[in-house]
């Protein structure tokens, strides 16, 4: 296959309305490594938001039950963009979202701004790292995948466009970036987790690896020590580097799912989507300072 095989599909759909089967074949096909890295910084940012980390560290799923706690969120995010959001088992996936959101007082604002990451990063991890930039119909189309999907967790007031995802992205997080320590038991929970992905490589020369591709707001907002210059323009080269050996490859034929990744390793005999996930019974954690922010988070199914 034609090396921009997949670029050509893209350009032939309308964004509009064709626009899961776009995305789709930005995540399984044309960008599987990259997207899978992205979405991942995509959910570790989010936990630098005191009101986000915080919450995930008392649920205490997160730094207890890692691998299955993030087994679970790519299992479950995947299933749309997998199938449509009319199939049977991307509704039950997304019910089962909304079923554990529902278990807690979370207001509205921070459900955009985790949207919002996940249209943002992915498009500036490619313009850094990736084989080629989204087209503008491919990051039209991620606009409307997660506007479908915040449609569907009844998120209100999501932004039209990319660059209002941006700039909602950038503003809140410049306000509301702070370090917490739970928080920071998260993230660190998380990227011990990330360290045993690529288990070839020692850990020591990973984990500075990581802190490298983070930016210094993240950097401050954990309290993570900053990597040098030089280690930062070499793990940053070496991934560049990645994107243009990936871009001289044939397109894939056969798509990725999150389940062929080795490092998913929680359901080696497989799984059902009703049964990811927390069951929490109530509200057992209060979400501190909900009364006095935005309203709290409905469900649409």
């Amino acid at each position: 296959m034609r090396r921009d095989h997949w670029k050509r599909v893209n350009e032939s759909l309308d964004p509009a309305s064709d626009f899961v089967e776009i995305y789709r074949n930005l995540v399984m096909l044309e960008f599987p490594w990259d997207m899978n890295q992205a979405l991942s910084f995509a959910l570790f940012r989010t936990y630098a938001v005191p009101g986000i980390g915080g919450l995930l560290d008392r649920t205490g799923e997160f730094t207890g039950r890692t691998q299955k706690r993030y087994d679970d969120t790519a299992l479950l995010l995947e299933a749309p963009t997998r199938l449509g959001f009319t199939d049977p088992e991307a509704r039950s996936a997304i019910r089962r979202i909304n079923q554990m959101h529902r278990a807690y007082d979370i207001p509205d604002h921070e459900f955009r701004y985790v949207l919002s990451t996940f249209v943002v990063v992915p498009k500036r991890w490619m313009d850094d790292y990736g084989k080629r930039p989204f087209t503008a119909g491919e990051l039209e189309a991620s606009v409307h995948y997660y506007r479908e999907l915040g449609r569907h967790m009844n998120i209100p007031d999501v932004p039209e466009t990319y660059d209002g995802f941006a700039a909602l992205m950038d503003g809140y997080e410049a306000e509301r970036f702070a370090f917490d320590e739970g928080a920071r038991r998260v993230a660190d929970a998380t990227l011990a987790l990330l360290l045993t992905f690529h288990p070839r490589v020692p850990k020591a020369l990973m984990e500075p690896f990581s802190r490298a591709l983070m930016d210094d707001a993240l950097l401050e907002a954990f309290r993570y020590e900053k990597p040098s210059r030089g280690v930062r323009g070499l793990s940053r080269g070496a991934v560049r580097l990645r994107g243009r050996l990936a871009g001289l490859l044939p397109a894939n034929s056969k798509p990725t799912a999150v389940a062929d990744l080795p490092w998913i390793r929680s359901y080696p005999e497989g799984y059902r989507v009703e049964d990811l996930g927390t069951f929490p019974g109530g509200c057992p954690v209060p979400h501190e300072g909900a009364a006095e922010r935005e309203g709290g988070h409905g469900s649409r199914f």
